[in-house]
């Protein structure tokens, strides 16, 4: 009879062996490394800290500071796993505030590099070196050193060649290493930094304020191109900066954001900062932004990877709110109509675009019918009354008649034309004289402002103020309906008529009347006060179509995609004819809106020339 001999399967792993699996969780290349040491001497309480890096990271890397040090028994246990002094107790994982504190990363480090540490307290006569070698074995030596910590870090991956073989180019891993250095350099301005790269000085950041560590990180002109953030309150707080409109960027990975001086990335932070743009944004631009939220840490969840990258909030919803609110208003801080000037020789002459200028909230000083007292936040007046710019806003499309005369056909020298807008009535307020206001090829509208001359696109400008009704009427849900004396009826293919089904709530929502017969044919018995009533069919196969394209090319929000498909399918053409009097009412409308400088898609509305450029055109002095 056979005997079989029972052999156990499971083993425990060898320490070195455990550590070099650890390691890949913590260390997957050089920038691995660099972030953990960098961050382990700012937990230190470092003051001056120094990088040095050779081969990109593959044959040293050494950081240097100035930090409190530790004592031998620590050196000896810091590269042992589960070992650190940022911890001790469960309720401590809640409202961790210091960066490294899994107790891995030194120990994962050592394990796949010839390690070194050298570090002295200030109260140590003699410092402490400790030296991993190819063995794993301690060495402990003594020897006068400066107060702080240096570590280096040789050769990594030695040991695990597969590691190291799926390492990239020396420029790539380099790339990784300078945009660590820089994140945490720019979490901490009060800290100064050097960076050597094959004994090379790149970076040598100075102890600093904020503004001056933007300039030494990025370029000298930086301030230049971004607005300040600063919204404090006592449950979050957040500050940094964001760039101008003028400045939008091609590229992704230029965005900057810390909580709690921990940099993290977030895709709600994140979409509630591009939300906050997207009016401006056009396909392919990306705001840059450095931004830093303070939060009470027991309100996020920084334990979610081993590189802690990634972070959870207690309630997503309002933090994604107080961000784009915060931006919202940031953004809102600054004019974004463009200025136009007129650049170049007699046989060269070209438009340029002038940079955008800071005004304070509530100041409507430079738009069209505001009267000075604006720029006081005195309530500018309304040219017509409520009644009247609701009566005929709401028919602006059905008024406008093809051969309309217009009050501007008239002689341009005409005398009844007005000559100022503005007077002195008396020495304590200002009169409202009513301003010239012009179409241009049933284009453009133009008109005088304090500043010289605004130029008007009417389509994109009744489709921003399309865009907010829409908008509104989705959130009051109280859809209004004017019902067509005569139904119209269209048969649609499958695909728009199934969409359609889709989307009937909104579309009753924004004043859409529907009834669905067989064989793809829906009757539209009611249409917007808004639209135009001969133009209720293509109007209603264009919104479909748009919204169709916004799915594809742009991934939009129900809401906000049929929102921006009927603003455009629904505005004013270009050619249509509009008098006097409703110009001024789109005008009036457009500057009621949240954002009268650009339309739902991107494109700009308003653009203005000012007075000292027509000047130096006609060659006055004066």
């Amino acid at each position: 009879m056979r005997s079989f001999e029972v052999q156990n399967k499971i083993k425990i792993l060898p320490e070195n062996l455990a550590n070099k699996i650890a390691a890949g969780e913590v260390v997957n290349r050089p920038e691995s490394v660099v972030k953990e040491l960098l961050e382990n001497s700012i937990d230190a309480g470092a003051k001056n800290i120094e990088v040095m890096i050779k081969n990109a990271g593959k044959s040293l890397i050494q950081v240097i500071d100035d930090g409190e040090g530790m004592a031998e028994e620590d050196a000896l246990l810091c590269i042992q796993r589960h070992a650190t002094s940022k911890i001790s107790s469960v309720a401590d994982l809640e409202a961790i505030q210091t960066f490294g504190f899994r107790g891995e990363a030194l120990a994962s480090i050592a394990a796949v590099s010839i390690f070194e540490l050298i570090t002295k307290r200030s109260v140590d006569e003699l410092g402490t070196i400790i030296k991993l070698d190819e063995n794993s074995n301690i060495i402990k030596e003594k020897d006068a050193f400066q107060k702080g910590t240096s570590i280096s870090i040789k050769n990594l991956f030695y040991n695990v060649p597969a590691r190291r073989n799926f390492l990239k180019s020396n420029a790539t891993e380099l790339k990784h290493i300078i945009e660590t250095f820089k994140r945490i350099s720019l979490s901490y301005p009060e800290i100064s930094f050097k960076f050597y790269n094959d004994d090379d000085l790149i970076f040598d950041l100075h102890a600093s304020d904020m503004h001056e560590r933007m300039k030494s990180v990025f370029t000298d002109d930086i301030l230049d191109a971004v607005i300040e953030v600063k919204e404090i309150t006592d449950y979050m707080s957040i500050t940094g900066f964001v760039t101008k409109p003028v400045y939008l960027r091609k590229a992704k990975g230029e965005q900057y954001f810390f909580l709690n001086k921990r940099y993290v990335t977030n895709r709600v932070i994140n979409h509630a900062v591009f939300t906050a743009f997207e009016n401006i944004l056009e396909k392919g631009d990306y705001p840059f932004f450095v931004l830093f939220l303070i939060i009470d840490p027991k309100k996020v969840d920084v334990n979610v990877h081993p590189s802690k990258l990634e972070v959870k909030f207690d309630d997503e919803k309002e933090i994604y709110s107080f961000v784009n609110a915060v931006i919202k208003k940031t953004i809102g801080s600054y004019d974004l109509v463009p200025s136009l000037s007129i650049e170049g020789t007699e046989q060269k002459e070209a438009l340029r675009l002038q940079n955008f200028r800071n005004v304070e909230r509530e100041d409507f000083s430079d738009r069209p019918f505001s009267s000075p007292q604006s720029a006081n936040n005195v309530k500018r007046p309304s040219i017509f009354s409520e009644d009247d710019i609701d009566r005929l806003f709401d028919n602006i499309n059905k008024d406008i008649k093809a051969g309309a005369p217009s009050s501007f056909d008239a002689h341009p020298f005409d005398e009844k034309q007005p000559k100022e807008i503005y007077h002195e009535a008396d020495n304590s307020s200002a009169q409202l004289e009513t301003p010239f206001i012009v179409s241009l090829h049933n284009k453009y509208i133009l008109s005088q402002i304090k500043s010289g001359l605004m130029i008007i696109d009417a389509h994109v400008a009744h489709e921003r103020i399309l865009y907010e009704i829409a908008l509104q009427s989705f959130d009051a849900n109280m859809p209004f309906s004017q019902h067509l004396l005569f139904p119209q009826t269209l048969k649609l293919d499958p695909a728009d008529y199934q969409l359609a089904k889709d989307l009937e709530p909104y579309l009753i929502n924004l004043g859409f009347a529907l009834k669905f017969k067989n064989k793809n044919v829906v009757e539209i018995v009611g249409i917007p006060s808004d639209l135009k009533t001969e133009h209720e069919v293509e109007t209603l196969l264009g919104i479909l179509q748009e919204y169709r394209k916004n799915e594809q090319e742009k991934q939009l929000e129900v809401r906000d995609n049929l929102a921006k498909s009927f603003s455009c399918k629904a505005a004013i053409k270009a050619g249509d004819k509009l008098n006097e009097k409703e110009m001024r009412i789109l005008v009036d409308k457009l500057f009621a809106t949240s954002m009268p400088y650009v339309c739902p898609h991107g494109r700009p509305i308003v653009i203005k020339i000012q007075i000292e450029e027509l000047d130096k055109r006609f060659g006055r002095t004066s």
